[in-house]
């Protein structure tokens, strides 16, 4: 065999059938087993990999792409990383219009791969013009060919998930899965893999997790947008102050609500209790499984995935740094201080 039949044609080849991994420090003591669908196997490091492979591929297909054409999206980061490097390697010039809880490290990527930034407040209202929203929609007026992929109302996004990773779990764990934990941004991961998986047993619980400071959880339960309940927030990709047509609220059977703080600090003792190097919305998923196993809701025979959306290298300069960590004023609970004198210097 040569090694033209060996090899991978370029990266977008590796997008998707990332592994599942048991956890088994971090739930000790928990009823029943506990795995993650560990999505920062993928080539970009986050699930959003597949998601605009399939965007692309999709828009390719139906000819509203060609060459010159220009992608736009809004982004916390991910979805952008994302986009910028499949755009790279398809030939298409890629924009992005970024929320300013992005970190550091996300933006300095974003720009490493030829993508150009507009960084936009994320303190401000959906329909501000300065808002990641108005200034995507306000670009894809502007230049000519382009194409707004708009992740929150885009019916694919939700198809990428059914298509690709809904499948991959329910096979991974030969069909006992029980439980589903997903952070909800767009709603796309979890709303693809949750309708693939109650397609194939509807017993399946769906759970969502939502942050504090979005309406999510609220609008899931009443059919109401509170406005009261809209604040800013520190978690990224995680929640939302408008309602994305991406979600389908119907197939998530509940609403898990976590704090920034504690899920900083549980996406720390992810990876020095699992060797998993997780992003912020991973400990987020976990914290919410903590809350629903003191609420009893798993048993001895509960088969538990949780999706840890994306890799750690994202935020070494937010929850993966002392100093950050210290001016949120995160140190200030007891069961988390980082550990003195880790650094010698000779």
């Amino acid at each position: 065999m040569s090694i033209d039949n060996k090899a991978y044609n370029n990266i977008l080849e590796l997008i998707g059938n990332t592994p599942l991994v048991r956890l088994n420090k971090i739930c000790d003591g928990f009823p029943g087993k506990y795995f993650t669908k560990y999505e920062g196997y993928n080539p970009g490091h986050s699930n959003k990999d597949r998601i605009a492979l399939h965007i692309l591929n999709q828009a390719e297909k139906k000819k509203i792409l060609k060459k010159g054409s220009t992608i736009i999206e809004t982004t916390s980061g991910n979805t952008g990383f994302s986009l910028a490097m499949v755009s790279l390697l398809k030939g298409y010039k890629c924009i992005l219009a970024v929320s300013s809880k992005a970190s550091k490290d996300k933006i300095n990527m974003l720009k490493c791969l030829g993508a150009e930034i507009y960084v936009c407040p994320s303190n401000v209202p959906s329909d501000d013009p300065r808002s990641y929203y108005e200034v995507a929609k306000r670009l894809n007026n502007e230049i000519k060919d382009s194409v707004y992929i708009n992740q929150y109302f885009n019916d694919l996004n939700v198809q990428a998930h059914y298509e690709t990773t809904g499948p991959e779990i329910w096979n991974q764990t030969d069909g006992d899965i029980t439980h589903l934990i997903a952070c909800s941004g767009t709603g796309g991961t979890i709303s693809g893999i949750g309708r693939y998986l109650k397609e194939q047993n509807k017993n399946i619980k769906i759970i969502g997790v939502d942050a504090y400071g979005s309406i999510l959880k609220k609008y899931h339960e009443t059919g109401e947008i509170d406005k009261n309940e809209i604040y800013s927030y520190r978690i990224e990709g995680l929640g939302k102050n408008i309602v994305p047509s991406a979600t389908d609220f119907k197939i998530i059977d509940k609403f898990v609500k976590v704090t920034d703080s504690d899920s900083a600090h549980m996406s720390r003792e992810i990876t020095l209790k699992e060797g998993l190097f997780v992003g912020y919305t991973s400990g987020a998923a976990f914290q919410a499984v903590k809350i629903l196993n003191d609420e009893n809701e798993f048993n001895d025979n509960s088969c538990v995935v949780i999706v840890f959306p994306d890799h750690g290298s994202r935020y070494l300069s937010k929850i993966y740094s002392d100093e950050w960590m210290n001016n949120q004023g995160f140190y200030d609970r007891s069961f988390y201080q980082p550990k003195k004198n880790t650094i010698n210097y000779i």
